[in-house]
């Protein structure tokens, strides 16, 4: 919808928010107590910085880590209605969730058995050939007090785990993450509302795990891996389970033609539980170009929405590789791709850049609670003295500290959206203007 309005400003059309998985880090001795962030050569991001206002981003608290599934469910302007990453995994994976079904994260492990419980000796171990798939077929289906399983493979050693006959999902994971520690035994949430029931899923989960072992181990697959010194995969291990529940999609909440542009079944599921039109991209040994790819689509198609989510999973798992160095390089690659699209941008585009979340480079965290840069440029939005893109300098921009629910409300104001609270243009109370209004019309 084109608005004539007085004045000299142009009117934003669109929000493109690029969105670099895990970009927050920690300062390290061995970048001279820098952030890979702080370390990286990063022109491009610094222009950007430069153009517009800076600050810092935190999905929720300060010091609370988050994983991405929501950190971007809060980033959209979501909150209590979270449906749980198995949920989201499975829409990502094309399956279809029934109602009562509680689909979660599973992958297959090697597991080493001393006195009677079970250790993680390592975590997806490698496989050749269709050894993924035989080991799926093994475990594929089985029932315990009335609680059915189902596994389903998405990528290679992993899958979905699907409870259905009635399951709770209020159960403990299974998965410990570290290798050479227990697996975690799979209890009731004593938050759950029926204790009865999660009793008896957790009996059930558990008695399906041991069976996967069980079955697994006696496998003539694994006595070929044992001749030629390959680890076992003689386990499932499981997490994170969700449930189907009801949102109202992003358009309705925020009044903005929405679409995703990712790679990954969580970022594809999530766009599809929130009812964005998601568009299916596959990384390559580049990331600079992947990227530049990614902003290309969305420049291409940028009159179809006006509000485009561009992902890349880039610096979360260089920092999950445990080097600052990795990450300081995969950062610097962004950096690239960032600087093929600054001179394409125009009047009709507000450009955020930031994080979901910080990835450190270094311990046993898989994520840690500092807050993540953010810039802002586009039209009308303030121009701090901030010339650095990084976690310590957009500290002293105009935007401060966003929080939680911020960023929506902040992305209306951006486009000259954001309703004057108590006007009532519509039966709901919606933040966006203008509202889906009805004409007054003479009967």
């Amino acid at each position: 919808m084109k608005r004539k309005l007085k004045g000299t400003k142009p009117v934003p059309k669109r929000c493109i928010l690029l969105l670099l998985d895990g970009l927050g880090d920690r300062s390290y001795k061995v970048l001279e107590n820098k952030t890979p962030l702080q370390a990286a050569h990063t022109p491009h991001l610094d222009l950007l910085a430069q153009k517009g206002a800076n600050g810092l981003f935190h999905c929720n608290q300060y010091g609370l880590a988050l994983p991405s599934e929501n950190a971007h469910f809060a980033i959209f302007g979501y909150d209590e209605e979270f449906p749980g990453r198995g949920l989201l995994e499975a829409l990502g994976a094309g399956m279809t969730v029934a109602p009562g079904e509680i689909p979660m994260l599973a992958h297959f492990v090697s597991l080493e058995e001393r006195e009677k419980t079970l250790f993680l000796a390592k975590d997806r171990p490698e496989t050749e050939g269709e050894e993924a798939v035989i080991f799926t077929r093994a475990v594929v289906s089985y029932e315990s007090e009335g609680i059915t399983f189902s596994y389903t493979q998405t990528k290679r050693l992993d899958g979905i785990v699907t409870m259905g006959g009635g399951a709770s999902p209020a159960v403990t994971d299974s998965d410990c993450f570290v290798e050479g520690e227990p697996l975690i035994d799979v209890l009731p949430l004593k938050a759950s509302e029926d204790r009865d029931l999660a009793a008896r899923t957790a009996r059930a989960l558990k008695s399906y795990l041991v069976w996967c072992y069980e079955t697994l181990c006696s496998h003539p697959l694994n006595a070929a891996r044992k001749q030629r010194g390959a680890f076992p995969v003689n386990g499932v291990v499981t997490q994170r389970p969700g449930v189907m529940n009801h949102v109202e999609s992003f358009a309705d909440r925020w009044g903005l033609r929405a679409a995703s542009v990712s790679s990954g079944l969580m970022y594809w599921g999530l766009g599809r539980f929130l009812g964005m039109d998601v568009h299916k991209v596959k990384d390559s040994d580049d990331p600079g170009e992947d990227l530049f790819a990614r902003l290309q689509m969305a420049l291409h198609q940028k009159d179809d929405y006006e509000f485009i989510h561009i992902h890349t999973k880039t610096p979360d798992a260089a920092a999950h590789t445990k080097d600052p160095f990795n990450k300081m390089k995969a950062i610097e690659s962004l950096d690239k791709g960032v600087g093929k699209i600054i001179d394409i941008l125009d009047d009709d585009t507000i450009l955020v850049v930031t994080g979901d979340h910080s990835t450190p480079s270094s311990g046993p965290l898989v994520h840690s609670g500092e807050p993540v840069p953010i810039a802002v440029v586009g039209s009308g939005v303030r121009v701090d003295r901030v010339s650095s893109f990084d976690e310590v300098s957009c500290a002293g921009g105009a935007l401060g500290q966003l929080r939680h629910g911020d960023f929506m409300y902040c992305v209306l104001n951006w486009l000259d959206r954001a309703k004057l609270q108590g006007l009532m243009d519509c039966p709901e109370d919606r933040p966006y203007w203008p509202g889906r209004r009805k004409p007054f019309r003479l009967d």
